[in-house]
């Protein structure tokens, strides 16, 4: 019978991300590709040190360790890397005993396009084109910020989301963009009976929840938050949604425009997902942080629309 991801959590991460990678990628900036060939080869054997990704990486596998979570995450190594020069990489992955057997080695080029051949349900690099290019084919995406990280020594994987343009749409934040806070709010009063439409993090949360529910609520290794500038009464709309998917987030921060990291440190966020660049770079003072380049704020930075 032929493998297949079916039922599982499937997360695809850049060997960048995983691994602190400085070093080398200093050397192919300032001297080349052979240059950096012939270091990557010379240096195969020195083990790499964890990238900013890696203890996310680590709470992730460790949930196949469980009874009800047994095979049911899949990690896979997406890399520029040649084979070759990527044999430094697994080195390191077999030095710190992460259960990590499927790569792709893109010899250079964007390994962006086998995010869909396996199927991934999420991708972490640290190259802002290669998630721009995975979110445009319709994926999770997402930049991963070098900076704090806030991990609470009790074995549970902490997810936070922002809503607009992350796990919904950005069909409100374009309101609120052109028209201010209070087209918005009125907006989402007017809408609240209105599911907002999924955006591109929502396939993510879903295949989290699904792997959510094979755990008894009490022992579940898992935790998602919503963490949102929303403030009453447009947080109604947002339950409303949630509920007509169908997904239980374990909890729900509506701060009408509070600065989040101080309530991302307090749930002990192991990665927080956010569309806009200034809130993940205020965020990564305090946790680890994802940027997704999705809907209007990126639009409006880059000079689109």
């Amino acid at each position: 019978m032929p493998v297949s991801f079916d039922g599982k959590l499937v997360v695809a991460i850049s060997s960048r991300a995983l691994f602190n990678l400085a070093d080398s990628h200093r050397v192919y900036l300032e001297e080349g590709l052979e240059a950096f060939q012939d270091y990557q080869t010379r240096h195969e054997d020195d083990v790499l040190e964890p990238g900013d990704a890696f203890p996310l990486v680590q709470k992730l596998l460790a949930i196949n360790e469980l009874k009800e979570g047994k095979g049911r995450v899949e990690v896979i190594l997406l890399s520029r890397n040649s084979s070759d020069t990527g044999l430094r990489v697994f080195n390191s992955i077999e030095h710190y005993g992460l259960p990590i057997t499927r790569a792709a080695f893109a010899g250079g080029q964007s390994p962006h396009r086998y995010v869909s051949a396996f199927g991934a349900h999420l991708f972490l690099s640290t190259d802002p084109d290669d998630v721009q290019q995975v979110l445009e084919a319709g994926y999770a995406a997402a930049t991963i910020l070098s900076g704090g990280q806030c991990q609470r020594p009790d074995g549970i994987l902490r997810i936070a989301f922002d809503g607009d343009a992350v796990l919904f749409s950005d069909e409100s934040e374009q309101i609120f963009q052109s028209d201010g806070l209070e087209a918005f709010t009125e907006n989402e009063k007017r809408s609240a009976r209105q599911p907002l439409d999924g955006g591109p993090f929502k396939p993510f949360l879903a295949a989290l929840h699904q792997l959510q529910t094979s755990f008894p609520v009490a022992t579940c290794p898992i935790r998602t938050a919503l963490v949102t500038a929303r403030g009453a009464p447009a947080h109604e709309r947002v339950v409303r949604t949630l509920r007509d998917w169908n997904i239980r987030l374990d909890e729900s921060l509506f701060l009408g425009g509070l600065p989040k990291g101080d309530f991302l440190r307090a749930f002990g966020a192991d990665v927080f997902f956010d569309d806009q660049q200034g809130h993940c770079e205020s965020a990564a003072h305090h946790v680890a942080a994802g940027h997704v380049p999705h809907g209007v704020a990126n639009r409006r930075k880059s000079g689109e629309g």
